[in-house]
């Protein structure tokens, strides 16, 4: 590691450092033209390489490769140092303690916090579960105040981490973000104690340039809070929250006639507590959103127990890609083949003992544009599944199906069953088995 703070180290102190500064300059120029001689009579030499292609090879190299490269002469330690090569930045704080992920050396933090803090425009946040890596990342936060950002990831490999944080200490070193970057573009925030007030700030100052905000799992912002960025971000295209924060407000927002086409709308429908109630969102809500984003993409996914989708998937809902994380049931599974005609992708984890096949038989009747399916711990008699995917056809691009889900009868069993639908599929396929180890 050594050698890497010494590749890190800017080289302050010129050659001949009592001459005069007329005498340093003669003293460059006389050096570079023996240098330029040199490349002329001996051909292209690695220390010759202009400046514009180390950059490029930089580009793919590893941060520490980047580091010990720079140690092989003052031309290769400058284009480590080019601003174009610090625009985007991981920052990775673990706790050697605790997680076998590599972390980013402290000695090269403060290099960047001191040389290259202005030069950061595409930065994230890789932290563990730890309070200390959480802090850690605060702390580097609150020191940006000479960037603008336009892309800003905080990313938790792990619960709680940044949860665990005092709410005023991370609103704090995320606001000052928020105020000096301007011109932020795209903001994940998942699992982060954000709240309303916060989201203001955001809103005040990068209103015009917001397009995607991911915040899922946030229990500190309200359903106003959320409102208030629907209400000024109008370039606004990608969105992911959790459904509390879902309203009929929120979606007529979206479809005002400001607002741009929204692309992409991610809702997590997730229970805390076994019963716990859930909202209706009404058809008419839907509609608008519909009549003003017809091509956006809906995507659910539900975590909740069989007793609580009663809200849901009563009446039509322009879902493209569903999936249920937890056991559905069979009723609730037969609901969606009737009320999401737009469903592109269906993954189903667990369903139980009751055989699916008038559901999958709807869903390839009423779902036109389903292509992709995967089936966990679920039933489907052999010949209800060769019906389906004989009803799909080839749009079928992604079919993944445990083999303990298909229960052999009287037409088809297990040996070739493989045959008939790869003959409606158009291609060879085989069921997924599961690993003995």
């Amino acid at each position: 590691m050594a050698k890497m703070k010494r590749g890190l180290q800017v080289n302050e102190q010129e050659d001949g450092g009592g001459t005069s500064s007329g005498s340093q300059e003669t003293l460059k120029r006389s050096r570079k033209q023996r240098r330029e001689k040199d490349c002329e009579e001996e051909g292209v030499r690695w220390e010759c390489l202009p400046q514009e292609i180390l950059l490029h090879i930089f580009q793919y190299l590893p941060l520490l490769d980047r580091a010990y490269a720079s140690q092989v002469c003052r031309g290769w330690n400058q284009a480590f140092h080019m601003p174009e090569l610090w625009r985007c930045f991981e920052f990775e704080l673990n706790q050697p303690a605790s997680s076998y992920l590599k972390a980013t050396h402290p000695d090269l933090i403060k290099q960047i916090i001191k040389r290259h803090s202005n030069h950061l425009q595409y930065v994230s946040f890789k932290v563990d579960s730890s309070r200390e890596s959480a802090e850690a990342a605060c702390d580097i936060l609150s020191q940006l105040v000479n960037c603008s950002l336009k892309t800003l990831g905080l990313i938790s490999t792990a619960r709680p981490s940044f949860m665990e944080l005092p709410k005023s200490h991370f609103i704090s070193a995320l606001t000052v973000v928020f105020v000096n970057s301007k011109s932020l573009s795209s903001l994940k925030i998942d699992d982060t104690p954000v709240d309303d007030p916060s989201l203001k700030v955001l809103v005040a100052n990068n209103s015009d340039t917001l397009k995607l905000l991911k915040m899922s799992s946030c229990p500190h912002v309200s359903p106003a809070g959320i409102l208030c960025v629907a209400d000024q971000c109008h370039g606004l295209r990608e969105l992911a929250l959790n459904y509390h924060l879902l309203s009929d407000e929120l979606l007529i927002a979206l479809s005002s006639e400001k607002h741009v086409h929204l692309e992409h709308l991610r809702i997590d429908v997730v229970s805390e507590n076994p019963g716990q109630q859930f909202h209706t969102i009404k058809k008419s809500s839907w509609d608008a959103m519909m009549r003003h984003s017809p091509k956006f993409n809906l995507v659910m996914y539900f975590f909740l127990y069989e007793n609580e989708f009663g809200p849901f998937f009563r009446d039509e809902i322009p879902v493209t890609h569903l999936y249920f994380g937890r056991s559905v049931s069979k009723d609730v599974l037969g609901r969606v083949g009737l009320t999401c005609p737009r469903l592109v992708e269906l993954v189903v984890c667990a369903n139980g003992l009751r055989p699916l096949d008038e559901e999958l038989i709807r869903m390839a009747q009423r779902c036109t544009q389903l292509s992709a399916v995967g089936l966990g711990e679920c039933e489907v008699s052999c010949s209800a599944f060769v019906e389906f995917v004989k009803m799909c056809g080839d749009r079928l691009t992604q079919l993944s199906i445990m083999e303990e889900v298909l229960v052999p009868d009287h037409r088809y069993g297990l040996d070739d069953i493989h045959w008939e639908v790869s003959k409606h599929l158009g291609r060879v396929w085989f069921p997924d088995m599961m690993p003995t180890w």
